[in-house]
């Protein structure tokens, strides 16, 4: 995927860049490359421009960065993909808070899942 990735997102400037390790993608947790995922396909999908989320990305981190809160790129990013989401109407709030809680779960089953194969395969 890294290399047919488009210009305007491995190149995106200083505060929005993506998380990388010797020049490769990094992702914390699976969750977060299926963020990125999902972000990449809504966009070769036409369903909004590049910029529509990098802005909004851009305004989620400085949003984090004024509050002090502690959050990961991440987190950040799938807020970013949430807003979107309900502007363009591609999905309603109801059914938002429905799919967060869902991941939500799931997450804390993958996280645990995570650390307990974190050196398997290394």
């Amino acid at each position: 995927m890294e290399a047919g990735l488009d210009r305007r997102i491995a190149d995106m400037d200083e505060q929005t860049a993506l998380p990388r390790q010797n020049g490769e993608l990094v992702f914390a947790a699976p969750w977060e490359a299926r963020a990125f995922g999902i972000a990449v396909a809504l966009n070769e999908g036409g369903v909004y421009p590049w910029r529509d989320f990098s802005h909004q990305l851009a305004m989620e981190i400085a949003a984090a960065e004024r509050q002090g809160v502690p959050s990961s790129y991440y987190e950040r990013w799938l807020a970013a993909m949430e807003k979107l989401a309900l502007a363009k109407g591609l999905i309603t709030p109801v059914e938002l808070e429905k799919r967060t809680a869902e991941y939500a779960s799931g997450m804390d089953d993958e996280h645990h899942d995570h650390h307990h194969h974190r050196h398997a395969g290394a």
